[in-house]
Formats: C-alpha cells, structure tokens, sequence
C-alpha cells in the first residue's frame, strides 16, 4: 500500500541479474563498499518537513509518443496518463540498484539475521518485475547484512497505518542518520530502511512509501522517497513488489472502506499487484506496462469509434517467444479526454501462473482520478457470480474474464456509447481471438 514516493539517476554498473551483491565484493566497473564516516551535512533538517500522502507534480517532464489513445498524464497522484512521464520517479526500463538498510532498537535484541529478511524479498521481487517486464528491466537489492542501532525504543516512534506525522519524521531522519556514516546513497537508485519486525513498536501496517516534501540530500544525492518496511517475517506475498510500484510511479488500486471495514479489493480485484499484493493473477496489468515502458506502440492496438476491430490478443503475462515478434497485449477504446477502456488477455503464465480464469479482462481507465480513488475499474462481464472463493480476494471478480464464446456490452456514459467484446476463439498459440466494436 502505498502511501506515500524515489531516488535519482544514478548509473547502475553492470550486475548479475536479480542477484544480490555480498558485503565488500566489488561489482564490474565499481567498488566496494566499506564503512566510512561523512558529514551528514544539515540535510537531515529537509526531513523535518515531509508530505504525509505524496508528491504530486514533481520535476520535469519526459515527453513521450504512445498514439491517440494514450491519455494525458494529469496532477492526479500517480495519474495514469501516458503523454509524458514524471522525471521525479525513475523508470524501470533497464535496471535499478537497491540498498536495504536493518535498523536494530534498544529495547529489542533482533532475532532474525538480515541475510534471512532479505531472503523474505529477494530474489521474488526481482523475479517479478523481471517477468512483468518481459526481461525489459532488473531490480538489483544491495543489503547491508548488519543491524544498525536506532537511538530510540521501538514504541518511542508510534508506528502504525496512519503514523503520526512528527513520529515518523523523527524514525526517518534517525534511520537516515544512522545508515548515512556506512552507506554511500550516491550507488543506489532505491532505499528500502527494514526495521527488526520482531521489536515491540513494530507494526507491519506501517509498511508504505513515504516521500519527502524536500528531497534529503546525502552523498551528492537527491533521496526523493524511502520505503519503510516493517513486515513480519514471513512477510505478505508480494509486498515488496507492491511497494516497489509506487517507486514506479504506479496507483495503488484498492478502495480503502472510510470505515475501515467492507472489502478493500472491489476496484480491481486479484488483477493487479497494485491492488492487492494477495491476488491470484498479480502480473500488472497492460496498461502499467504501458505507462512503464514495457510495452511500445507496436504491441497496443487503438481501436477506432467507427466500426469493429478484428484482433488477436496475447496473454499480458506470457514471456516473449525468442525469434518470434510479439504481437498486441493491449487494445484501447479512447472514451473521453481522459477516460479509457481497456481489454487484455490473462491466462496461468508468468506471474499469473495461478490465476482462477483465464480470458480477456476489460476495465475502465480515469486519467484524473488520484491514487486510491479507483483510477482502474475491472468490469464484471458475470455479474452476480463468484469464483475461487476459497483464494480470490474478491471472488465476485475472480470470474471477471470472458471466455470462448462470450459477448459482453460495457455501457458507456451515454446511450451510443457503448462498446460490444466479443471472445470468438483460442489459438494454439494461446491467444484469443477478440472482436472490439465501439459505439454500440
């Protein structure tokens, strides 16, 4: 979850993929790291005041050139338009370097060995953006296999969902202090500060991105966002790579009850990592990919207002066949200057190996809708059904994909608008076969 998001550009060196680099081995073309003081400099006072939700416009913009059906990127948190990408967050298109700092507290003797924490994330978080990127990017973690004293008790900082803005503060700009005489943030692109989940104030709700309303400063870097990670150990599936997204500039997808109660996964159901890091189809959807880089113009079809577009779609998370060129993973049905419809294929491949149904997914895209407010919206081709609801963490969308055979007419704002999916056939290759006719 997020909440709240990362780090500049540094250029990456060359390392094995999704693998971890040991403690004083000096990577290709780099050096090692050792223990060494610095000036902390009065960077830590940029700390003190910090936005509790998120950076919304940050720095420059990236142009980009995705076609007509790409939505415009609004101020909307984490917006999910495509027009141009914000420089602020680093885009995962080759590969990004990692630190994980332990963070010990006096009233607590640690219990587990970092070596076991980092194995609670590492290698499946990199394994997932490397199979959600087709191979197109590689998360490489750098643990710093040492506990690291806090100068507070664990409950002096009141760690919680909703954290007390000062106390968070003051667990940051400690943590950051006392990583910053051993650890050179210059190597790294991403930090993650992996607190001793066994401590007495620990609570794993409070694992969240948080970014700074000023960046802190340390070693020539601008640190924008850190993760806090406060997760028991075994830690939730896939929590990390939840959290990594935010650094990616991605929503979170899930609806939070302003109660606290009701379900929290009716927006998108097992669809998406960024809806719930539970799923059982979390691959991330096209149109993530899409905004990251991971899929270009080539793969997404635009299907134009004026009459019905025969297609062929392949499994968002089916890896790339080698020699063969892929085909389209995504097709658009622009609704609104900056609305969308999408419609996917997801079958048991991949990150999406346990899926409950395979078949062609359709949702709703809102370019202005923020972070947490339902900017996806998976439509629910069997109303009134439920499947796995043994697994599902939501099982009235578990049955969301249509299959062979189906028909299902997704109405629009108004009459005329609307947009018939028809699923006629599967190819051998695993594809289907989709006919996509809007204004119906």
């Amino acid at each position: 979850m997020e909440r709240p998001q990362p780090l500049g550009g540094v250029v990456p060196t060359a390392r094995p993929p999704g693998g971890v680099l040991p403690p004083g081995r000096t990577p290709p073309g780099g050096r090692a790291e050792r223990p060494r003081p610095r000036r902390f400099a009065a960077a830590v006072t940029s700390l003190l005041a910090f936005a509790a939700t998120s950076l919304v416009a940050g720095p420059a913009a990236e142009a980009t050139s995705e076609g007509p059906c790409a939505l415009p990127r609004t101020a909307a948190h984490h917006s999910l338009g495509l027009t141009t990408w914000n420089r602020a967050y680093p885009r995962p298109v080759r590969s990004l370097d990692a630190v994980m700092i332990f963070l010990s507290f006096p009233d607590s003797t640690p219990r587990s060995d970092p070596a076991e924490l980092v194995a609670d994330h590492f290698p499946a978080t990199s394994r997932f953006y490397e199979r959600a990127s087709y191979g197109a990017f590689t998360l490489h973690p750098h643990p710093q296999l040492r506990w690291l004293p806090m100068p507070r008790a664990s409950t002096a900082y009141g760690m919680r969902r909703d954290w007390e803005p000062a106390r968070r503060t003051a667990y940051l700009r400690d943590a950051l202090a006392a990583a910053d005489p051993s650890v050179d943030f210059s190597r790294y692109d991403l930090v993650y500060l992996v607190a001793d989940p066994d401590a007495p104030g620990v609570d794993s709700d409070a694992t969240k991105v948080v970014n700074f309303d000023r960046p802190m400063r340390a070693d020539g870097t601008d640190i924008r966002r850190v993760v806090t990670v406060f997760e028991r150990h075994p830690p939730d599936r896939n929590v990390l790579a939840h959290e990594t997204g935010h650094i990616f500039d991605l929503p979170d997808l899930y609806h939070r009850p302003t109660d606290g109660k009701g379900d929290w996964d009716t927006y998108v159901g097992d669809w998406d990592v960024m809806g719930s890091q539970f799923g059982m189809a979390p691959d991330l959807l096209a149109w993530h990919k899409w905004k990251l880089g991971w899929l270009d113009r080539r793969q997404v079809r635009c299907v134009a207002a004026s009459g019905p577009s025969l297609l062929t779609l392949e499994p968002v998370a089916a890896p790339p066949v080698a020699g063969r060129r892929t085909g389209t993973r995504l097709a658009v049905v622009r609704t609104g200057e900056d609305t969308a419809l999408a419609v996917e294929a997801r079958a048991a491949t991949g990150n999406d190996l346990h899926t409950c149904k395979e078949g062609v997914l359709i949702y709703r895209v809102r370019g202005r809708v923020p972070s947490g407010g339902g900017p996806v919206e998976v439509v629910d081709t069997h109303p009134g059904s439920r499947a796995c609801w043994d697994r599902s963490v939501y099982p009235p969308l578990a049955d969301a994909p249509l299959g062979v055979g189906e028909t299902f007419t997704v109405p629009g704002e108004r009459p005329g608008e609307g947009t018939r999916v028809e699923v006629s056939d599967r190819t051998p290759a695993g594809a289907w076969t989709v006919k996509i006719t809007p204004g119906v």
